[in-house]
């Protein structure tokens, strides 16, 4: 069996290589359809509460922005080089990069070998994602997600970094997971505070509770966890979220490709094939990790794909998987309150033609109050988008799926095909706007939007919310809840923004109005809203500056303005590199930005490194 390489490829395209899809397509007929019947010129397409006032020209094809711009500051140009870029009147420095030590016991980096099996797992890992910051008795404290390896990079004595030892996993698994660390602003800039109470590191190996519907469901046990309650690891983690009591979440997304099978001739179990587990993995985990074999730990896989919740204020504490919250890919999980202060999170499934989820809990939040089984103890739902610009969220329930609640929460999947919930292009990042009740999802691009199904055999044609054929550019939708309470089941929505060149097309591919020259961009992924309800944009897609993006550069961090609409460029990143995820300083003067997988980066004579870089305005303003 020829093992693909995982270093070559994105997770992305390993789904389409294990699910190639049909090349032809009746492609000028679906995009005609679009356009005349419910295209972007159909009034879905508004840029922002003021964009009736300001009317579309104002936008198409300006570089300038609105005199009345809420915007602190000078957009920059597109980038094609090696490191990062702020706009004039701000500065950046690296704050941690993979490899840097978290205890004083840690060896330091080496530039050409990285780091040592023993001392993975007492430095910062690998590939940095979704992260928040807590502000714990006067310390700033951040998690961070470290997403998955590059193995060519974090194994450099191995040809291609092909795992050759049990011990080579092992540095592997433990280069992967989250990052709890104190930072300090001092004199040198910001600093991780070596040895602090705070810091640890949480691996694919950290002892974790299974809690809610799914928790001891037989397709959760295993020989080592009779139980099916206690698990080892956390996988794949890539956005984040934060609870109102202090804690953190951490999402699974590729989880499948960690799993393997030593014997290549087994049929897989009912529900693989729609998650993506194969007889081959990523990493061949499978090979020197028996827990990783699903010929000898079939059950194993059902225990990953949820979210997890951690409380960075105890380095002691115990992770806890809330399979309530459903199994799938997780992109974020972002957290905001009902009306009547109930519990609410919003969850994507990142992978083409999957769904939209929320999640209500049957308990309320009171600051201070008992929080036990507000994670545990609610309904999820699933998005239903409408053709006129309304929508409403259907309950996963036995009744609607015709499945039990454990398996509810274990194939999700099936239960929001079972109901009939729109297929989305890879839903990405929710964020909740803190000013008003309404909520942004980036649909972050979908090849085979009208071309194939998704992985249950979900249909995906163009309209609503998705309204392009073979959508390489991305978009995102935002939806504002019937009487501004998230826990409704109906809502409004529109697209914020269609991401597109209006520089190579002149049809729906150009983008929406509010795409100028001026800000070209592609894929949004990231997104994170600021204290005066800004939105911050982040990308993860083509970055080769040609054909269909030429003009786009690498990716990027954006700024939106939800009122005007208006989009403005704060950021580009490296080469090669993904611009994921953001938090901000306690005093709001330093925003953290997550620089993933750059080519070359920070040091040009070194193993490329994974970061977080910390930005701050000149002057010391606040900025964000």
């Amino acid at each position: 069996m020829k093992r693909f390489n995982i270093n070559k490829i994105s997770w992305d395209a390993l789904d389409e290589l294990r699910r190639p899809t049909d090349e032809t397509t009746d492609f000028d007929r679906v995009v005609a359809g679009a356009v005349s019947r419910r295209g972007f010129l159909s009034g879905l397409v508004a840029f922002g509460s003021g964009a009736a006032v300001m009317g579309t020209g104002a936008l198409k094809g300006s570089t300038a922005l609105a005199q009345s711009s809420r915007f602190e500051f000078a957009p920059i140009a597109a980038q094609t080089d090696f490191t990062v870029h702020v706009p004039e009147g701000h500065e950046w420095e690296v704050l941690a990069s993979w490899g840097d030590p978290l205890f004083s016991d840690a060896p330091a980096f080496d530039p050409v070998l990285g780091t040592t099996p023993e001392g993975q797992v007492r430095a910062f890992g690998e590939n940095t994602d979704g992260m928040e910051l807590f502000d714990i008795d006067g310390h700033e404290v951040i998690a961070v997600n470290h997403e998955y390896a590059n193995l060519e990079v974090n194994l450099p004595q191995n040809p291609d970094g092909t795992p050759a030892s049990a011990e080579d996993v092992r540095k592997i698994q433990d280069a992967q997971g989250v990052a709890v660390f104190e930072v300090r602003n001092g004199a040198r800039g910001w600093e991780i505070v070596l040895d602090s109470p705070y810091n640890r590191r949480i691996t694919h190996n950290t002892p974790m509770t299974i809690s809610g519907p799914a928790a001891g469901h037989d397709l959760l046990k295993t020989e080592a966890d009779p139980s099916g309650t206690e698990a080892f690891g956390t996988f794949n983690n890539c956005g984040a979220g934060r609870t109102p009591w202090g804690t953190y979440l951490t999402c699974e997304e590729n989880f499948n490709g960690y799993f393997g099978s030593t014997d290549t001739d087994m049929q897989m179990p009912e529900g693989f094939d729609r998650y993506g587990i194969e007889a081959e993995s990523g990493y061949d985990y499978e090979k020197f990790d028996p827990r990783f074999d699903v010929s000898r730990n079939p059950n194993e896989p059902n225990r990953a794909g949820y979210v997890v919740e951690i409380d960075p204020s105890d380095a002691t504490s115990k992770p806890v998987k809330r399979t309530a919250l459903g199994r799938f890919k997780h992109e974020n999980a972002e957290v905001t309150l009902a009306a009547d202060n109930r519990v609410v999170v919003y969850l994507g499934d990142d992978e083409r033609g999957e769904f939209l989820y929320r999640y209500v809990s049957n308990g309320t939040y009171e600051e201070g109050g008992d929080t036990t089984g507000l994670l545990d103890e609610g309904q999820l739902y699933v998005a239903k988008f409408h053709e006129d610009g309304t929508g409403e969220w259907l309950a996963l329930t036995p009744e609607t799926t015709g499945m039990d609640a454990a398996m509810i929460h274990i194939h999700t999947r099936m239960a929001g095909s079972a109901v009939g919930a729109t297929t989305m292009d890879r839903p990405e990042w929710v964020a909740v706007n803190p000013a008003k009740a309404e909520a942004y999802c980036a649909l972050t691009n979908n090849k085979n939007r009208a071309v194939a199904p998704n992985a249950g055999g979900d249909e995906t044609p163009v309209g609503g919310p998705n309204p392009r054929a073979e959508n390489n550019y991305g978009q995102i939708v935002r939806w504002r809840p019937e009487g501004e309470d998230h826990a409704a089941q109906g809502f409004a929505w529109d697209l914020y923004v269609m991401a597109g060149n209006p520089q190579v097309h002149s049809d729906a591919y150009a983008g929406s109005a509010n795409v100028t020259p001026g800000n070209l961009f592609n894929s949004p992924d990231g997104m994170k809203f600021d204290s005066r309800g800004m939105l911050w944009i982040q990308t993860d897609g083509d970055d080769s500056d040609e054909g269909d993006f030429a003009g786009m550069g690498n990716n990027q961090m954006l700024v939106g303005d939800p009122e005007t609409g208006e989009i403005a460029r704060f950021l580009t990143g490296p080469k090669g590199s993904e611009v994921t995820g953001a938090c901000f300083s306690t005093d709001r003067k330093t925003m953290f930005v997550g620089i993933q997988h750059p080519d070359n980066f920070p040091d040009p004579a070194a193993l490329p490194r994974s970061s977080i870089v910390a930005v701050r305005r000149s002057d010391g303003a606040t900025i964000g």
